[in-house]
């Protein structure tokens, strides 16, 4: 796989990891693809353990990632949002050095639509070894990224420094480079939120709303993360995913949902904080389905909505 070949002068355990990340996505993308004509559309009557209730298809795709890393002798540990708990898969000494953690098919509900969906992972050293492994800052991963199965399949790869772009092949099951030290814009007058709940944001979000109607901003949100960041790190802009009454501490996951995309962000030239304003790789976690509050983009934009915070000084 082609995926391999960029990252052979990194170091040979995560490359092995990443291409059967790559794997994986081939063999879910190809699950999205037959989603009805195999009966995969909907929802289960189980809940995961945030209590939401479990379509089909994050199950399938959580058991194929599960498999793919079990498979790959360089994974120790692998977290998911489908599962209460880390699943310890082999130990340092059987050369499990390297920790996956993963949202396994974000924005699952939208598949009956044919809406954009992905895969988000994030590649941690398995170290200290074991569940607890996990529970590292995000400034600590080696890698992450996500795969978006849309109108073509892409995997978006940072390192250490940069951020690469794969398409998938339909016709060799490949992903290709087509991109490299990619970058986001540093301004554009875009946001991406889920306006609805206008009414639950603290009243800093809702005065930079104000501010961006009355400046002229467009809105675009999809509501698959993976897509609305994705056409945020390509295009610019901002995406917000502030706390609500209902959810004090944000609703998405810090450790493999606000990490790897804050990651993949800040290589790319960008900047990602969580609704306090403190950058969100720096955040030490305590749990693994910690949530957290995300705001990532565009520098300038990210840097415009911080002003509105409480410590910050917003436009008059």
């Amino acid at each position: 796989m082609e995926l391999s070949k960029h990252l052979a002068k990194a170091e040979p355990d995560l490359t092995d990891v990443i291409q059967s990340i790559g794997e994986a996505g081939v063999r879910i993308g190809r699950q999205i693809r037959r989603a009805r004509l195999s009966d995969v559309i909907g929802a289960l009557t189980e809940v995961n353990v945030q209590g939401e209730v479990q379509q089909k298809l994050d199950v399938l795709s959580d058991e194929i990632l599960l498999d793919e890393m079990q498979t790959s002798e360089s994974v120790g540990v692998y977290v998911s949002e489908e599962q209460p708990d880390a699943v310890v898969i082999r130990s340092r000494d059987e050369g499990g050095v390297l920790t996956v953690l993963a949202d396994p098919l974000d924005g699952s509900s939208n598949i009956d639509v044919a809406v954009g969906v992905g895969t988000i992972f994030s590649v941690l050293r398995n170290d200290p070894e074991g569940a607890t492994s996990a529970l590292q800052p995000g400034e600590r991963q080696i890698a992450a990224g996500y795969i978006l199965y849309g109108s073509s399949t892409l995997l978006v790869l940072a390192g250490a420094t940069q951020v690469y772009m794969y398409v998938l092949d339909p016709d060799s099951d490949e992903f290709c480079l087509v991109e490299s030290g990619l970058r986001m814009p540093t301004e554009r007058r875009v946001y991406s939120i889920n306006e609805a709940y206008v009414d639950s944001f603290d009243a800093s979000v809702q005065a930079y709303l104000r501010h961006a109607h009355g400046a002229g901003y467009a809105a675009r949100y999809i509501g698959s993360m993976v897509a609305d960041v994705h056409r945020t790190l390509l295009k610019g802009g901002v995406f917000l995913y502030p706390a609500t009454a209902d959810h004090p501490d944000g609703k998405l996951r810090l450790m493999y949902e606000a990490n790897p995309m804050a990651w993949v962000t800040e290589r790319a030239g960008g900047r990602a904080v969580n609704g306090r304003g403190d950058r969100i790789l720096e955040t030490a976690p305590s749990e693994l389905h910690q949530r957290s509050s995300v705001i990532l983009g565009s520098k300038a934009e990210v840097d415009l909505v911080t002003s509105f915070l409480p410590s910050g000084s917003a436009p008059s």
